[in-house]
């Protein structure tokens, strides 16, 4: 399901399109948030012409269906319950900005965390790019990762030797996870080109 106007139309930054269109491309990110919410992957993955994520804490991107589908397996296994509080929703020339709340509880590994059992409620920002052909071609995510580790680790009781050796594991994990360079299409970045009046 996207959103196809009759022809292509260059983007101005200072006109957003026509209602039509920004109502269209409201349907298929609210479509995408609940299919995801059903874990219906098949139905997201439509969403897209080609899949592309890109998670700004991280610095990572998840390109193409094969690596989001990685994606959406590893983050599931870690989180069977996540889901979505939308906050506000915004519409720009050639995104639309969605403040939500994620939740879940953490009942399996997040790639070389072990499971904590507690639950978080993490304030994100997602922006879903489209481009001049009205084809989503990227979620970009911006969140705090310690936010959430706070929240995860806040039920561990550190009073018993049990509870120290799992934050000892949960610690190790992370630092396993932090390493890796930076993907570089995050940081090959272009400012635009303003042109001021005077």
């Amino acid at each position: 399901m996207k959103a196809v106007p009759t022809k292509a139309v260059p983007m101005n930054r200072f006109v957003l399109p026509d209602e039509s269109i920004l109502r269209a491309r409201e349907k298929l990110v609210l479509d995408h948030f609940q299919d995801e919410v059903d874990q219906d992957w098949g139905a997201t993955l439509s969403t897209f012409p080609h899949p592309h994520y890109e998670l700004i804490a991280q610095m990572k991107v998840h390109d193409g269906e094969a690596a989001v589908r990685e994606y959406y397996d590893e983050t599931r296994v870690a989180f069977p319950d996540q889901h979505h509080e939308i906050i506000a929703f915004r519409h720009s020339v050639d995104a639309v900005i969605v403040e939500f709340w994620l939740l879940g509880t953490h009942r399996g590994p997040l790639g070389e965390i072990p499971a904590t059992g507690g639950t978080h409620r993490t304030r994100m920002n997602a922006y879903f790019v489209f481009d001049e052909n009205e084809n989503l071609v990227t979620e970009r995510i911006y969140f705090d990762q310690l936010t959430i580790l706070k929240q995860l680790v806040e039920g561990v009781d550190r009073r018993k030797p049990s509870g120290i050796l799992k934050l000892l594991r949960i610690l190790k994990g992370v630092l396993a996870m932090s390493g890796g360079a930076p993907d570089a299409r995050l940081l090959d970045t272009t400012p635009p080109d303003f042109v001021r009046r005077d």
